[in-house]
């Protein structure tokens, strides 16, 4: 499982021209799940991405998170994350999860970041729909997270 988050100062995603899920300050997060991920991958990344200080602190220096600037999440479902284009122009997806597996991982990591930040502070897209996400990098700031690790 991997997620890609964001710095912004504010994040927004449409579908069918009409806004579903919008925030200001905090982390605009792509999330993808691949074939063998888990429920503990989730919760493992939703507690890594709550706790991440990247949020700048008087001296300028990247020291603060989420809870100490009351930033917000805007999670997005993004199989996209696990294309392979090692060979040809065109990426394949057959390291993405099956979709039903997808989402139950996606739906365990936006619970765990819920009883974290509280249901409030957390926003997200709509699983398998067309999306446009508007997001305003703050920095810009991108950090990758995955669960490479816990595997080896």
């Amino acid at each position: 499982m991997k997620v890609l988050i964001q710095r912004v100062s504010r994040g927004a995603v449409a579908v069918d021209g009409k806004t579903v899920g919008a925030i200001g300050l905090g982390f605009v997060v792509l999330v993808g799940v691949r074939h063998g991920d888990t429920v503990e991958d989730a919760r493992y990344l939703a507690q890594r991405t709550a706790n991440l200080r990247i949020f700048p602190d008087e001296q300028g220096r990247m020291n603060r998170s989420l809870q100490e600037v009351n930033g917000e999440v805007l999670a997005i479902s993004q199989f996209t994350l696990y294309a392979d284009t090692r060979k040809g122009n065109r990426p394949g997806f057959a390291q993405a999860a099956d979709p039903d597996v997808a989402r139950d991982l996606y739906d365990a990591f936006v619970a765990v970041l819920r009883t974290l930040l509280g249901s409030e502070r957390v926003a997200t897209g709509v699983f398998r729909a067309a999306m446009q996400v508007e997001i305003i990098n703050d920095g810009p700031v991108t950090i990758a997270l995955d669960t490479d690790s816990r595997h080896e």
